[in-house]
C-alpha cells in the first residue's frame, strides 16, 4: 500500500491579530508562526496508520519555500517514509487549479494506491485541490472522508454530509481522498522522532524537473485570483419587538419581507 499525502504549511492565526498587506490581496504574516495545515495533519496520521496495518510506504509532498521543510520533517517524524518539496518562484500566487496541476505532475510518476489531501486549507478554505487533483490523475475520489477501510483493490469510505449524516462509498484503487478532521487522533511528535526524521529522505524539485513551464502555474496558469482582501466590519444592532405575540409576529414577518428574506 503506497500512500501519498499532500501537505501545506499555513500561518497560525487562531489567536493572532490579522492585518491585510499593503497590496490588499493577502495578510501580513511575517510575525506569525507557521504550522502544518490541520486537515493535512489528520491525513498524515491516517496514512501512517494504514501502512502500519497493511505495509507499504507513505510519501508526503508539499509546495513552497525551504521553510516547508519543518512541516515535512514533522510528517517524517510521525512515520512518513519520504518527503518531496516542490520549490519554484513561478509557483507564487497559484490558485487551486495550478496547485493541483503541479502536485499531479509530481504524483503521476510515483507509485501510489491512495492520495490523501486535507478537506481544505486553513488559509484559503477553498476545498478544491483534492478534487481537481483526482481529475488530473484520472482516478476516482471521495471528499470529507471520516472512515477508511482497504479491502484488496477497493477502498470503503464514509464521507461526512450535512446534518450529521454520513455516506458509505466504495472506490476502486487508485483513488484520491480528502480527509476530514476527527477521523483519528494525530500522534504526538517527540524530539527523538524529529531527530530520526532528519535521517530520512527529503527530495527537492523545481518546475523544470517535473516538466512544467512557468506559465502553467502561478497567475498565468490560474483561472482565479484574489482581487481584494479585507477584514469585515464588526457591527452589533438589535431591535426588540414589543407588543403581543400576534403583533410581534406580524412585525417580524414585515421586516423579513422588506429584507427580501421571504
Amino acid at each position: 500500500m503506497d500512500i501519498i499525502v499532500c501537505v501545506k504549511r499555513v500561518p497560525e492565526t487562531t489567536e493572532a491579530d490579522i492585518s491585510v498587506d499593503p497590496q490588499g490581496t493577502g495578510i501580513l504574516d511575517s510575525n506569525l508562526p507557521f504550522v502544518i495545515n490541520e486537515w493535512d495533519n489528520y491525513a498524515v496520521e491516517e496514512a501512517v496508520r494504514l501502512v502500519e496495518q497493511l505495509g507499504g510506504s507513505v510519501t508526503v509532498v508539499s509546495i513552497g519555500p525551504e521553510q516547508c521543510d519543518e512541516v515535512l520533517r514533522r510528517c517524517l517524524a510521525m512515520g512518513a517514509d519520504k518527503a518531496i518539496r516542490l520549490t519554484d518562484d513561478a509557483l507564487a500566487d497559484s490558485d487551486a487549479r495550478a496547485t493541483a496541476r503541479a502536485l499531479g505532475q509530481i504524483i503521476k510518476d510515483l507509485p501510489f494506491d491512495l492520495v490523501f489531501t486535507g478537506v481544505q486549507a486553513a488559509d484559503d478554505g477553498q476545498a478544491q485541490v483534492g478534487v481537481m487533483l483526482a481529475g488530473m490523475l484520472a482516478v476516482p475520489h471521495a471528499t470529507v472522508v471520516t472512515e477508511i477501510a482497504v479491502d484488496g483493490d477497493t477502498v470503503r469510505v464514509v464521507r461526512e454530509l450535512e446534518g450529521g449524516l454520513g455516506e458509505r462509498l466504495e472506490l476502486k484503487l487508485p483513488a484520491v481522498l480528502t480527509i476530514q478532521t476527527g477521523i483519528n487522533e494525530p500522534r504526538y511528535v517527540s524530539i527523538m522522532g524529529i531527530r530520526k526524521a532528519m535521517k530520512k529522505e527529503l527530495a527537492v524539485a523545481n518546475l523544470s524537473e517535473i516538466n512544467l513551464a512557468g506559465d502553467q502555474v502561478g497567475p498565468a496558469g490560474s483561472l482565479t485570483s484574489v482581487t481584494r482582501m479585507f477584514i469585515p466590519t464588526v457591527e452589533q444592532k438589535a431591535e426588540i419587538l414589543t407588543g403581543s405575540v400576534d403583533e410581534s409576529c406580524a412585525a417580524l414577518a414585515d421586516r423579513l419581507k422588506k429584507g427580501g428574506l421571504v
